[in-house]
């Protein structure tokens, strides 16, 4: 995505049936690989990068978007970054952006911004830059393998040029390569990321030939207006065993309506990695981009709402993060856990385990680290640990309620009655209420387990989703009453 998107021009021409390709010797790696079209951790176990796209470069104070990121259900972030052309993203401050990952659990798909276009839009940047670029920031890189994807250029080419593509990335990736990066890589596709000349889809083999840790990055906006056209791309990519990943893409926009739909449910039933545009901070006219008000986790946008909480969002998924945040061990590096009474993993409930009980003051088994909620493990709060969620009398409420949000510790932190409260910067719910959706009484809870609007009035937009005390609701009867 950019600032300013030219209209793609729409192809007419088939999808082609080529025969499976074997992949040519793959770089040498410490962190993530691919094989067989799929993405693999460095532990060797599959990963399917799921998340949001950040604005980083533009917006470098807005390091809670991370938490607010993983807390959303991500477990990838793709970082804007610039090599000079909307200012320079140093080593340092890479540094510090993959830290913020690693402190979250998010895997960091970086990818420099500066290449947009190039071709068409006069002030963008070469592949040839970008590679430079890279390399320039090695020292930020290297040792990071575990936890980072270098996504090389985004967008590379506009409408004219494109014809360069499979040379120019496959130079690139030799630049970065003959520099000493092992990291996987991410290529995204010409035509401002959409294909639509289908140059990435026919020549994607031998780029995977040259580099075979390489993944392939499509956006999709109006080019992919049907289910039709959304489900024959990933499946020119599946069936040649090739790794794609839809790197970007939203619910409308200015060159089509865009089905968001099939992306989301035909990525996840064909396990693609799929990272929506973007959290928030779009301008030029595509502000319905942000998924966010201003960077605010608490004020979803239609997007966001759908995004996230929708069918095949990001809460419907519970993404499982990579396996050197959740037990396994990785020669790249640790996951930067504490010592001493460290506790690895995920829980069942889809919330990171705490390093120590002692980020859990009030003992109800949540606690509260890394910017983010955390289970202690073997606490009535983790739910797999097959200890009972048990009631409590006159004040803390332990365990998860049926719908997976966790209770809440007193009704006193939910001021209105409606069963929903908030603490530790998170939704929670009274044990017992009518938002308890395992209790009697849930009628004022829809079954998507969000909390019925006391009004239409709170739905401007008429999408049956309304937003009320500093949270989500369903308009009762509405198309998202599920």
């Amino acid at each position: 995505m950019h600032l300013r998107r030219t209209l793609a021009l729409l192809a007419g021409a088939a999808l082609a049936v080529a025969a499976a390709v074997v992949p040519a010797q793959a770089a040498t790696t410490d962190g993530f690989s691919v094989s067989g079209g799929r993405i693999y951790d460095a532990n060797g176990t599959q990963f399917v990068p799921q998340g949001i796209n950040h604005a980083h470069a533009w917006y470098p104070t807005q390091t809670s978007s991370f938490a607010a990121i993983r807390a959303a259900g991500a477990n990838t972030v793709r970082v804007v970054l610039s090599g000079g052309r909307y200012g320079t993203s140093s080593a340092s401050d890479v540094s510090n952006v993959i830290s913020l990952c690693k402190a979250n659990q998010l895997v960091c798909i970086l990818e420099d911004h500066d290449t947009t276009g190039y071709g068409e839009d006069g002030s963008a940047s070469s592949l040839a830059k970008a590679a430079s670029y890279w390399t320039s920031i090695k020292s930020a890189l290297v040792g990071q393998e575990a936890y980072v994807m270098i996504n090389i250029g985004n967008e590379p080419f506009g409408n004219s040029g494109y014809s360069a593509w499979k040379s120019d990335t496959i130079a690139a990736i030799s630049t970065l390569r003959a520099a000493g990066l092992k990291h996987t890589l991410v290529v995204d596709a010409p035509n401002w990321g959409q294909d639509w000349s289908f140059t990435m889809r026919d020549n994607a083999a031998a780029v995977a030939a040259a580099d075979s840790n390489t993944v392939f990055s499509i956006h999709m906006y109006g080019v992919f207006d049907t289910s039709a056209e959304v489900k024959a791309y990933i499946d020119a990519f599946r069936s040649k065993s090739l790794p794609l990943m839809v790197g970007e893409f939203g619910d409308h926009h200015s060159d089509g309506d865009p089905d968001e739909d099939t992306i989301m449910s035909y990525t996840r039933s064909q396990g693609v990695g799929m990272l929506g545009w973007s959290w928030s901070g779009n301008g030029s006219g595509v502000e319905y981009l942000d998924m966010t008000n201003g960077f605010n986790a608490s004020s979803l946008t239609t997007w966001g709402r759908r995004f996230i909480n929708g069918t095949d969002g990001l809460k419907a998924r519970a993404a499982a993060v990579a396996t050197v945040y959740s037990g396994g061990s990785s020669s790249g590096g640790s996951s930067g856990g504490s010592s001493g009474g460290s506790t690895s993993g995920t829980a069942a409930n889809g919330y990171p385990y705490c390093s120590s009980s002692s980020v859990d003051p009030d003992g109800d088994g949540w606690g509260w680290e890394n910017s983010a909620s955390c289970v202690v493990k073997g606490s009535s709060a983790d739910t797999g640990s097959g200890s009972s969620s048990g009631g409590s009398s006159g004040g803390s409420t332990t365990g998860t309620a049926a719908n997976g949000y966790p209770y809440c510790s007193s009704s006193s932190v939910d001021p209105d009655g409606d069963g929903w409260g908030w603490e530790n910067s998170a939704s929670c719910v009274v044990k017992g209420s009518s938002a308890d959706t395992g209790s009697a009484g849930s009628s004022s809870t829809a079954a998507n387990g969000y909390p019925y609007c006391s009004s239409a009035s709170v739905d401007p937009d008429g999408d049956g989703w309304g937003w009320e005390n500093n949270a989500s609701c369903v308009v009762r009867g509405s198309s998202a009453d599920t």
